[in-house]
């Protein structure tokens, strides 16, 4: 009797989680672009999860580190393609084609560490803030508007100096940047959602502070958060190839499409004669960097129409 009664809430609780799912990939197959951001993804996601086969590490230069770009020599000028460079060389010989398919890994792991980082930080803050209001709310507020006010990029490129340049400082320093406008965001949902009738119901039947919150007032906010942090993955990877181009990102020789991009600037242009001669050097890492951007922004925008109550009613 109690596994039948188990299996019968089980059932109860999981039916319009199905339902849910089933909904949004209807409306996902509906829209060609959504369709494509998904494409894009799944591709990324596939090259990541395959790059110990598509590009198999062991090179001697390497030195046992995988996301090292192997490196055939010390020569200034970059190598075009040929059969051992599929993709050709960068400015001391790093091959392109081992750094763009380990930099998918690197763009994936920034994405969602900073992201998470930052929904985890937010969440906590705008919880708090909007939950209790008052002198709390007051406080908490102040200080988000403290780090709102500093320009973001400068603030990552001083806690960055701070930290030393590395991967984990470029991590760290965008999800330090990165928080107060989630918070804000999950603040105002909050505000709305607490003065809810289901709401003061659970608080009349003793329900504890953390549990009204979590089950109740939380399930009910999270959306525009969900949207906001699905746009805001590719904007993240997009500047922390910023950071890594202007000289603050992982060491060099490191699997990063924004320090590949570095290595190009000596040679977007090479003579009267050829002008383009060096075109594989930023065009092929660009390219990365601009798809995985794209599926991302058509993804947020397929979650948006999606979640938004109003796209739903049409």
């Amino acid at each position: 009797m109690g596994v039948k009664s188990w299996l019968r809430n089980f059932k109860t609780e999981i039916g319009p989680t199905l339902k849910e799912l089933k909904f949004m990939i209807g409306r996902i197959k509906k829209s060609p672009l959504s369709v494509m951001g998904v494409g894009i993804l799944a591709f990324f996601i596939a090259v990541a999860l395959l790059a110990p086969v598509l590009a198999p590490p062991g090179h001697p230069s390497q030195r046992g580190d995988s996301y090292r770009m192997p490196q055939s020599g010390w020569a200034a000028e970059p190598q075009p393609p040929d059969e051992n460079h599929p993709f050709g060389t960068t400015q001391w010989q790093y091959d392109i084609y081992y750094g763009t398919i380990w930099g998918t890994r690197t763009a994936l792991r920034i994405g969602f560490m900073v992201v998470g980082g930052a929904l985890a930080v937010s969440l906590l803050i705008g919880c708090l803030a909007g939950y209790y209001g008052g002198i709390v709310d007051e406080l908490l507020m102040r200080f988000t508007d403290i780090i709102w006010a500093f320009p973001g990029l400068i603030l990552a490129m001083a806690l960055i100096t701070v930290l030393g340049p590395s991967l984990d400082s470029i991590v760290i320093a965008l999800v330090l940047v990165g928080w107060p406008s989630y918070a804000r965001v999950i603040r105002g949902q909050i505000l709305r959602v607490r003065e809810e009738d289901y709401v003061e119901a659970a608080k009349a039947v003793g329900c504890s502070d953390f549990r009204v919150i979590w089950k109740h007032i939380l399930p009910n906010s999270i959306y525009p958060i969900v949207i906001m942090a699905s746009l805001d993955i590719g904007a993240v990877v997009l500047t922390a190839a910023a950071l890594s181009f202007l000289g603050l990102g992982p060491r060099p020789g490191y699997a990063d499409w924004g320090q590949m991009i570095s290595f190009s600037r000596a040679y977007i242009y090479k003579n009267a004669q050829d002008p383009l001669g060096y075109w594989f050097t930023w065009t092929i890492p660009g390219i990365f960097i601009f798809l995985f951007v794209l599926g991302w922004n058509l993804l947020g925008d397929a979650f948006r129409d999606i979640l938004d109550p109003t796209q739903r009613r049409r």
